[in-house]
């Protein structure tokens, strides 16, 4: 059983970036307009999660994203900074949920939930390989 005694409700996390060309929807494939693609909000959204968690988990074990329900209702150009917080509400056995928010410079960008399960890598990772295998 993985020990999570050091995560308690109310950790929080954040990441930011400021949004380049290489982060917008026609440049990752998510759409037309030259704004920032929910692909990358998402990307920055799980940063935070893991920014609030990570260094907190047990020696050997990571966490991984397992479900996401985010609304992406505000454009953000070129040019300007989006934030991602996620803060820990839950923790039943080996899986967190998060209440997530990703807010640019002017106004709140997206919000929901983000739910990651803590795995031990080695474990993992046999699974992983047993896919490979013939």
């Amino acid at each position: 059983m993985i020990d999570l005694s050091d995560l308690k409700i109310g950790l929080k996390g954040s990441a930011e970036l400021l949004v380049g060309p290489e982060h917008t929807a026609p440049r990752v494939g998510s759409g037309k307009v030259a704004v920032l693609a929910t692909p990358v909000m998402i990307n920055l959204i799980e940063a935070a999660a893991l920014a609030a968690c990570e260094h907190l988990l047990p020696a050997g074990c990571q966490s991984l994203g397992i479900h996401l329900d985010v609304r992406h209702f505000a454009a953000t150009p070129v040019g300007m900074r989006v934030r991602a917080t996620a803060q820990l509400v839950a923790v039943d056995g080996r899986t967190l949920t998060f209440k997530v928010e990703a807010r640019d410079d002017k106004e709140s960008i997206g919000d929901g939930t983000h739910q990651r399960v803590v795995v031990n890598v080695a474990r993992f990772d046999q699974r992983v390989q047993r896919k490979l295998a013939p």
